[in-house]
């Protein structure tokens, strides 16, 4: 347990930043889900549509350094090559 008054103050934003996190890196989670099953459906035009609006989301929670630009990067390049893919 804390002791001093800038450890508590460390606690308390700790807390909140971790809750803050967990909440994008669901996000983050979210919108990579949405965009596989707009691939599983088959429709080529609205997988890109969802793509798009996806990498958007995707972008912002890379840029707050929730998940690191590289596996954001390469979540974007095999959802892109899946939809590239399709017939």
């Amino acid at each position: 347990m804390a002791n001093t008054a800038q450890a508590r103050k460390r606690a308390r934003q700790s807390e909140r930043r971790r809750v803050q996190n967990t909440s994008l890196r669901s996000e983050l989670r979210t919108a990579i889900k949405k965009v596989r099953k707009a691939i599983a459906t088959g429709d080529k035009g609205a997988a890109q549509t969802v793509l798009q609006a996806s990498t958007s989301v995707i972008d912002s929670i890379a840029a707050k350094k929730i998940a690191h630009k590289n596996t954001v990067s390469r979540y974007k390049s095999r959802l892109s090559a899946a939809i590239k893919a399709m017939a």
